[in-house]
């Protein structure tokens, strides 16, 4: 089953001499549970796509499937709620919220959807996991910058997202710690089944996915997709 599925898709930025094309016929598909590199040199597409693809923002041409449904066929109110339950995302800035800590950080997903339960102990094991559980009262500028983004993918798995993506999340860490936070998403989609497309400039970080699509000019390149 593809979790994933993209056709024809397109996005144009502007209009007339100043409209830029920053992707074209883009057709691909991920399925579920495979952890997927997206690869590119700067200015390819690769955020513009992931944008896309966690309904962030919306094609000029084409059509995007997650897990069977049609983001094109649904209202901006119902593909919010439908991004909230399904679609996780992890941000190289990390975007936590300054005034909350590090626990009602990685709540706050869940805080949102009043229909569903808040699974306090689940949020514990992502940050034992993690190694914030001590740090859990403290505010994001009391982290440093691998335990922000530690703190910033606990808070994308919270609500256990069938698919999650993935923008550099390793770009502003030291090596170390950029091994542990890929171990724990690999670990995350084994255990959960969760697919995992991730945006990386770092080439062997890419390597140790189940596959690569590369992307220049807004366009995949015919290569991309090779399963390793």
């Amino acid at each position: 089953m593809n979790a994933v599925e993209t056709t024809g898709l397109g996005k144009i930025y502007g209009r007339g001499e100043n409209a830029v094309r920053a992707l074209q016929d883009v057709t691909f598909s991920v399925k579920q549970g495979e952890f997927a590199a997206l690869c590119g040199t700067s200015g390819s597409g690769k955020t513009t796509l992931l944008n896309l693809l966690g309904g962030l923002d919306t094609p000029t041409e084409g059509n995007i499937i997650i897990r069977g449904h049609s983001l094109a066929g649904m209202s901006s109110a119902r593909r919010t709620v439908f991004r909230r339950r399904n679609i996780g995302f992890v941000f190289q800035n990390y975007s936590l919220m300054p005034v909350l800590n590090v626990y009602d950080n990685v709540a706050l997903p869940l805080s949102f959807d009043k229909g569903r339960h808040m699974d306090h102990a689940y949020i514990r094991e992502l940050l034992e996991g993690l190694g914030l559980w001590e740090k859990r009262m403290k505010l994001p500028e009391e982290l440093s910058g691998g335990q922000q983004q530690r703190a910033a993918i606990a808070r994308a798995l919270a609500n256990r997202p069938a698919v999650l993506l993935a923008d550099e999340p390793t770009g502003n860490l030291d090596s170390a710690t950029a091994a542990d936070v890929i171990g724990l998403l690999k670990a995350s989609s084994r255990k959960y089944s969760q697919t995992v497309l991730m945006v990386t400039h770092n080439e062997v970080i890419a390597q140790s996915c189940n596959r690569i699509f590369r992307i220049e000019d807004g366009r995949l390149c015919p290569e991309g997709g090779m399963l390793l």
